[in-house]
């Protein structure tokens, strides 16, 4: 369909549900008493036909018996029977001539309805003609109250049709009017289920109030995404910028234009890493379960410890696996390495000498403990407040809070807390909910 089609069928007047259930069922009983009627006046003229010739073959044969009984016998017209051809007297009138023998219904003979019977009986032909005039008006009458009936009953049910439809789609005008009355800017609505509510009415609601929530979701993480862009991208591209700078100043040393070359390719490989969380946070949970696969937990946080090495260089620190477990789960393997790579940097830049340990459960938890100089209680609140209300950081790299939402989104548990001794920080984060098979 072309667009001005499509136009033009949007500017076509729209008839009401309402309207078009109750016009179809009324001509749906126009024709259906219509059949009926029909139906009915066939059967009636044919019970007709078989009740003339029983009564008229009766009386014609009865006047034969007679006169076969005694010569002298002579018919007798009554008001609504009478016999033509049984003698000279009586001969058969030019009106009922034309009629061969049988049974002949409807014959008009002036003002009267007339049934005949014609027969040959010894050569002779005779006509036995009854009067029915007053029942074929009686009849016309019975049949103009039935069409009649009809017609009222028909305008009843179409009345009474619109009557019900009414009170059963109320339900649905009104929840179109709750639709009509959405705000788009305002968060958390929900439509209300009418009482009267057919079952389909209710089907119909819940499936609006999934998609204003599911929509409600997509706008939500459009606006994360927006922030956490604005927020955290704004740091790097500046120290990329300054380091470009120095590294173009007139007269810099090659030792000095390789250091900032250096940290142009550090602050490029964090936001290359930011932009991939913020690519899965701006992910629906659906559409980042297709980019899941199967992960040896166990073995990404070996290697990750591994690349992370070489920040304890400069330190007396030491990163130390413990466990044997092996736990496999679903999910996006970028996100994983990211996650646990930041809890591993953060162990270590908050850490100057002692043990890293590191420890995979069979639950899929990454517990990792530092020997850092540990958080008090309100430090723990804060950082908390932080990761809830996803406050950007000032500074390099990627933030505990941006993590929390990442871990947040994959539905994963992240939990800080102060080693009992005061001499340390413990990360758990929690991967159960995407352990294989859960």
């Amino acid at each position: 369909m072309t667009r001005e089609g499509a136009r033009r069928g949007a500017d076509r007047p729209r008839t009401s549900l309402r309207s078009r259930v109750t016009r179809w069922l009324v001509v749906y009983a126009a024709l259906l008493s219509l059949a009926v009627f029909v139906h009915g006046q066939i059967v009636n003229s044919r019970a007709e036909d078989l009740t003339w010739q029983s009564l008229l073959q009766s009386e014609l044969e009865h006047f034969i018996q007679r006169g076969d009984e005694d010569p002298n016998y002579h018919w007798t017209d009554t008001d609504t029977v009478q016999l033509y051809g049984d003698d000279d007297h009586s001969p058969i009138p030019a009106h009922y001539a034309a009629f061969g023998p049988g049974i002949h219904d409807g014959v008009r003979v002036g003002d009267q309805d007339k049934v005949i019977l014609v027969r040959e009986v010894r050569g002779r032909k005779l006509v036995l003609a009854l009067d029915i005039t007053e029942l074929q008006q009686h009849e016309d009458n019975v049949g103009l109250w039935m069409l009649g009936s009809n017609v009222l009953a028909i305008v009843l049910l179409g009345l009474l049709v619109g009557w019900g439809l009414g009170r059963v789609l109320r339900p649905l005008t009104a929840l179109s009017n709750r639709i009509r009355k959405l705000t788009p800017e305002q968060p958390g609505q929900q439509i209300e289920i009418d009482p009267q509510a057919s079952s389909e009415q209710a089907v119909i609601t819940e499936s609006l109030n999934d998609y204003i929530r599911r929509n409600e979701e997509f706008v939500e993480r459009e606006k994360q995404f927006i922030n956490s862009v604005s927020h955290e991208l704004r740091t790097p591209v500046a120290v990329i910028a300054g380091a470009a700078d120095l590294a173009s100043t007139p007269g810099a040393s090659e030792k000095m234009v390789q250091h900032q070359l250096s940290r142009i390719r550090e602050i490029a490989a964090s936001v290359e890493e930011l932009i991939s969380i913020l690519l899965v946070l701006a992910k629906s949970a659906d559409r980042l379960e297709k980019t899941s696969e199967l992960i040896s937990l166990t073995e990404l946080v070996q290697a990750s410890a591994h690349d992370h090495g070489y920040l304890c260089d400069d330190r007396v620190l030491v990163i130390e696996l413990t466990g044997s477990a092996q736990p496999v789960i679903l999910a996006p393997a970028a996100v994983v390495n990211v996650v646990v790579g930041n809890l591993i940097r953060n162990a270590i830049e908050n850490s100057d000498k002692g043990t890293i340990r590191i420890e995979v459960s069979e639950d899929a938890q990454v517990v990792i403990d530092d020997p850092g100089h540990g958080m008090t209680p309100e430090e723990i609140s804060a950082l908390y407040a932080r990761m809830v209300k996803g406050e950007a950081r000032d500074g390099q790299g990627i933030g505990l809070e941006l993590i929390a939402r990442l871990c947040g989104h994959l539905d994963w548990r992240l939990s800080f807390e102060s080693k009992p001794d005061g001499k340390g920080t413990r990360a758990t984060v929690d991967m159960s909910s995407s352990l294989k098979g859960v």
